[in-house]
């Protein structure tokens, strides 16, 4: 099929369509929801061609990879890191990043506390929650969570700002529904505790193949690659 006059591609992507794929997935979310742009292995291009669709935040699992989108594109969109954040990492996360959505460790959010003392930052995080307690899968346990929050909230530098749970890989969105339930149980609970320095008010979970069922299940974000910018 001859390609449409004018239109841009990369990678053989349709650049206008994943611009078309943003504003309608934005379109169809509650108000309250933000979606977070998967941006991993996507070009600045294709990143972009989001923002223009009208996407804010783009999230990146790796800080090497995330350092050329936003030399690319700067202040365009709000930038969180949503895979594993090794502490030797912390300080260019810090520098990078406008919210780390997955600190699961104490010894972890201390690096990034320093690193923003440094920079005089003050850095938006949540915790991420290994709700099933998986063995093989990052993040605190549930049981864990309080104690985190409370320890982290102490340190002058970070904002603990709610919780955030991946997934499990699975051909029926279904199969995630009583986790991401019992993450937002977990979510209540922990807001009601009032814990002094924490402002628990996002839920970070659902992603291209379950966003739908998260979103019923009290998300705030959901982070979605494979629909807004096609397969890699």
């Amino acid at each position: 099929m001859p390609s449409p006059e004018g239109a841009r591609y990369h990678r053989g992507v349709e650049l206008g369509e994943i611009t078309r794929n943003a504003r309608e997935l934005l379109a169809s979310l509650p108000p309250q929801v933000t979606l977070v742009a998967a941006g991993k292995s996507r070009s600045p291009e294709q990143l972009r061609a989001a923002v223009e669709g009208g996407i804010t935040a783009i999230g990146h699992n790796y800080v090497q990879e995330a350092e050329l989108s936003v030399a690319a594109l700067g202040s365009a969109a709000r930038w969180h890191f949503i895979g594993h954040l090794q502490g030797n990492k912390a300080k260019k996360a810090a520098a990078l990043f406008d919210c780390v959505e997955t600190v699961d460790t104490l010894r972890l959010g201390q690096a990034l506390e320093r690193a923003c003392a440094e920079r005089g930052k003050i850095l938006p995080v949540l915790i991420e929650i290994n709700i099933d307690a998986e063995e093989n899968k990052a993040g605190a346990r549930p049981e864990e969570a309080e104690a985190l929050i409370r320890a982290l909230a102490a340190l002058p530098h970070l904002r603990v700002e709610g919780l955030m749970t991946m997934g499990k890989w699975t051909d029926d969105p279904e199969d995630n529904r009583p986790a991401f339930r019992r993450t937002r149980a977990l979510f209540e609970a922990l807001s009601k505790l009032a814990i002094p320095g924490a402002d628990l008010r996002h839920l970070s979970m659902g992603m291209s193949d379950s966003y739908r069922v998260a979103i019923e299940e009290g998300a705030t974000r959901v982070r979605i690659g494979t629909r807004l910018f096609g397969p890699r």
